[in-house]
């Protein structure tokens, strides 16, 4: 915990609320003896303002900027946990609340890092979606790239071949935070990071499963019924989707990436519903 309140409170000014989130690691180590009370005042005055860079505050008062500590990977897991939520928090729409009351357990649960073996998707399309969050949410961005070693990113393979066809196959990539295999356990509950290529249609599909998709970069063109027309939705707004509700998506210049849950009913597999207009989307 002290290594996670240290890197909270180095982390780069700007971010919405971080100077906030800074007093409040400062608050801890000084009331854990790791800060004195003139260092911590020097954090209560640069709350004033997310973009004031407290080592300056620091400087000016004659004490000495604390540096940056590496984190663990539990830790980096932990983080980004709470940076999720932190983020569901501020929206609003169907799922949220029951997302996050599903969550709430995982504060509590022992984290596993686990190995994160070579994912191409991962590996080219992160960085470009990473960047495109960073404008809008950079706390959560840089929770991302650092945890993102140690989701494990996969493809989801329960798909009959012939159905899903051969260009999402290898244009996708998810990373499990919270779920049966991933680094934090939860039983009929699965959240995590969904990734897809740039122009890229993932074919129109339902599950059983009712799901909660917060796409973090955008735009991107959605459709609710086979054959119905692509209607185009920005970032940051929710979509949720009741069990065997069909949908599908068409992913724009910027690679797709979203936080999703499935809230239960994980272990029955998606299943692929026809449309008559794939072939134009594939081209």
């Amino acid at each position: 915990m002290t290594d996670l309140l240290w890197h909270l409170l180095t982390q780069p000014p700007g971010a919405p609320g971080s100077a906030r989130a800074r007093y409040a690691a400062a608050m801890a180590l000084h009331g854990a003896g790791a800060l004195t009370w003139r260092e911590l005042e020097a954090y209560r005055e640069a709350t004033a303002f997310d973009a004031q860079d407290p080592a300056c505050v620091l400087q000016d008062r004659g004490l000495r900027p604390p540096v940056a500590r590496p984190l663990a990977a539990a830790a980096l897991l932990a983080l980004l946990l709470a940076e999720i939520d932190r983020y569901l928090a501020t929206r609003a729409g169907p799922g949220i609340a029951e997302v996050r009351g599903a969550l709430a357990p995982a504060f509590q649960a022992a984290i596993r890092p686990g190995t994160n073996p070579p994912n191409l998707v991962a590996e080219t399309c992160l960085p470009a979606a990473l960047a495109a969050l960073e404008r809008d949410d950079p706390a959560l961005a840089r929770a991302i790239a650092a945890a993102a070693p140690h989701l494990g990113w996969t493809g989801y393979d329960a798909y009959d071949p012939s159905a899903i066809g051969p260009v999402f196959p290898r244009s996708h990539a998810f990373g499990s935070l919270v779920g049966a295999a991933a680094p934090v356990a939860a039983r009929d509950f699965d959240l995590g990071l969904f990734l897809i290529a740039p122009r890229v249609l993932y074919r129109d599909h339902a599950h059983a499963a009712p799901e909660l998709y917060v796409p973090l970069t955008g735009p991107h063109r959605w459709r609710f019924a086979p054959g119905a027309a692509f209607r185009e939705r920005p970032a940051h707004g929710p979509v949720w989707n009741p069990p065997h509700r069909p949908h599908a998506i068409v992913t724009g210049d910027v690679p797709f990436l979203a936080i999703f849950a499935w809230t239960r009913d994980v272990e029955a597999p998606a299943y692929v519903i026809p449309a008559p207009d794939w072939a134009a989307y594939e081209a």
